[in-house]
């Protein structure tokens, strides 16, 4: 994207604040977590912050370090990364609906799965660490070495009829798409300048 996907305006907010908006009409506590160095815009009172200490360690060290902060709060955590825009909170309730007593539930949208919409036990945020110890990074290696339920994302067209829920945004160009979708137009500068601090 070039920049901060976090930092990216949509609306009258930025992608970060829109995303932790729609979480927190669902759940509540709900938890950022952000790199080591990160400097986050102002966010909703109650929102938990935590950094990530693992550097280059990808998206499985960002969910032990939200689930570990989450633990003393919550069972069970949503995970979503910030560029999902059309996120749908229906689509959030129907998830978490199918965890019952699994560990997680996690999407699949054909040979894909999507870890960063998933729900998660906060107690695995242990099993992760262990993962991580043992040099993995993937967290779809969660799905082996847990009680883990994967939902077809066919099944969940009955709350996101598109599955804009799944729908992140990788380039300018789905950015701009996006916007205007939305009815907000091309972002001044069109979205690409700045520094590249997530992804």
């Amino acid at each position: 994207m070039g920049r901060s996907k976090a930092d990216l305006p949509f609306g009258p907010e930025r992608m970060l604040q829109r995303v932790v908006r729609i979480m927190s009409g669902v759940v509540s506590p709900v938890a950022v977590v952000a790199a080591r160095d990160q400097k986050l815009l102002d966010l909703s009172e109650g929102v938990l912050i935590v950094h990530d200490t693992d550097d280059w360690r990808g998206p499985l060290a960002g969910l032990a370090a939200g689930l570990g902060a989450l633990r003393a709060e919550s069972d069970a955590a949503y995970a979503s990364s910030c560029d999902v825009p059309f996120l749908e909170a229906a689509f959030v309730r129907a998830l978490i609906s199918h965890l019952g007593e699994h560990d997680l539930v996690m999407v699949r949208d054909g040979r894909y799965h999507h870890p960063l919409t998933a729900v998660y036990r906060t107690r695995l945020a242990s099993t992760i660490q262990e993962l991580l110890d043992q040099d993995q990074s993937r967290p779809v290696a969660l799905l082996d070495c847990c009680d883990a339920m994967v939902v077809d994302a066919e099944e969940l067209r009955c709350v996101d009829p598109g599955l804009d829920s799944l729908r992140n945004l990788n380039t300018p160009d789905e950015y701009r798409a996006a916007l205007r979708e939305a009815g907000f137009g091309d972002p001044v500068g069109g979205g690409e300048s700045g520094t590249q601090d997530e992804e």
